[in-house]
């Protein structure tokens, strides 16, 4: 049974670490939440660490700078763990080919394609027409605001090709403030969908908890077995992958799921049941925001 509870701080002497999503719960893709800053801020000063687990196709560097300019200070965290990350480090293996063809926004998700120095000999990787591809790598749609099924035909012939795609950020949407975006997920899941093979390295997937773990004990803050709690708002990504790790988790309902859970400052009680009953899915806590 989900306790819904009123605090972070109600549960979390309970954890040694954090894994914590970014967008829709520390901060709406525009600016920071106050409160969540605060509550991770709070965490850290009992002795909690804060991992920043986000599906974002950026590297972890890139993702800092870009939520310090959303209000985020680093006090609030301790280390950061992209999907961009996972992702590249399997282009750079030759996942998907040495020619791809590349989906995403320009220039935003070019730091993609920054080197990878931890990798010996990594892949020559160079950016081709489709028609001369052998893989393809997805960051998201050309158009955010455009409906996935226009990438129909390209994904056709691609399918014909054989070709797999990379997918660095398995989200299928995002609220930008108020505004509903498609993100690479949804991409790849059509791609699937017709019958293309789609890889994924950002939650609710294993790769982004490894990487999650390596640099946890990097940090050298923990035990060799720490206490975890994930937090999210995605019920197919962080709860689910949180599920998936034998992780508690604690779901933030009031973010992609407000309507459906009935979120005014906390979720209804029952939609919030009759929700994760449909999905399929089970968390330790809820609570409407971080906080």
């Amino acid at each position: 049974m989900t306790q819904i509870i009123d605090r972070f701080i109600d549960i979390s002497a309970n954890y040694d670490v954090a894994f914590v999503d970014l967008w829709g719960c520390i901060h709406d893709g525009i600016k920071a939440f106050p409160v969540a800053v605060k509550a991770m801020q709070d965490f850290r000063a009992k002795g909690g660490v804060v991992v920043l687990l986000t599906n974002s196709p950026r590297p972890r560097d890139s993702v800092a700078d870009q939520i310090a300019g959303m209000g985020v200070p680093k006090d609030a965290y301790d280390t950061i763990a992209t999907s961009g990350d996972s992702a590249r480090s399997a282009m750079y293996q030759g996942a998907v080919g040495e020619k791809i063809w590349f989906m995403g926004e320009s220039p935003r998700d070019d730091d993609f394609f920054k080197p990878l120095k931890i990798l010996d000999n990594p892949v020559d990787i160079k950016k081709v027409p489709l028609k001369d591809a052998e893989g393809i790598i997805c960051c998201g749609p050309f158009d955010p605001m455009a409906d996935p099924e226009v990438n129909r035909p390209e994904f056709l012939l691609a399918k014909q090709m054989g070709l797999k795609l990379l997918c660095a950020n398995p989200d299928i949407v995002v609220d930008r403030g108020v505004t509903r975006e498609w993100c690479a997920g949804a991409l790849a899941k059509l791609y699937t969908e017709m019958g293309g093979e789609s890889l994924y390295f950002g939650k609710p997937h294993p790769p982004i908890y490894d990487l999650a773990r390596r640099r946890l004990a990097a940090l050298r803050k923990t035990s060799s077995d720490p206490r975890i709690i994930c937090i999210g708002d995605g019920i197919i990504t962080d709860i689910l992958g949180a599920q998936q790790e034998d992780l508690d988790s604690l779901y933030i309902t009031g973010g992609l799921a407000a309507i459906e859970t009935k979120t005014k400052r906390d979720p209804d009680p029952e939609a919030l049941s009759a929700y994760l009953e449909k999905e399929m899915i089970s968390t330790t806590y809820a609570i409407g925001m971080l906080r």
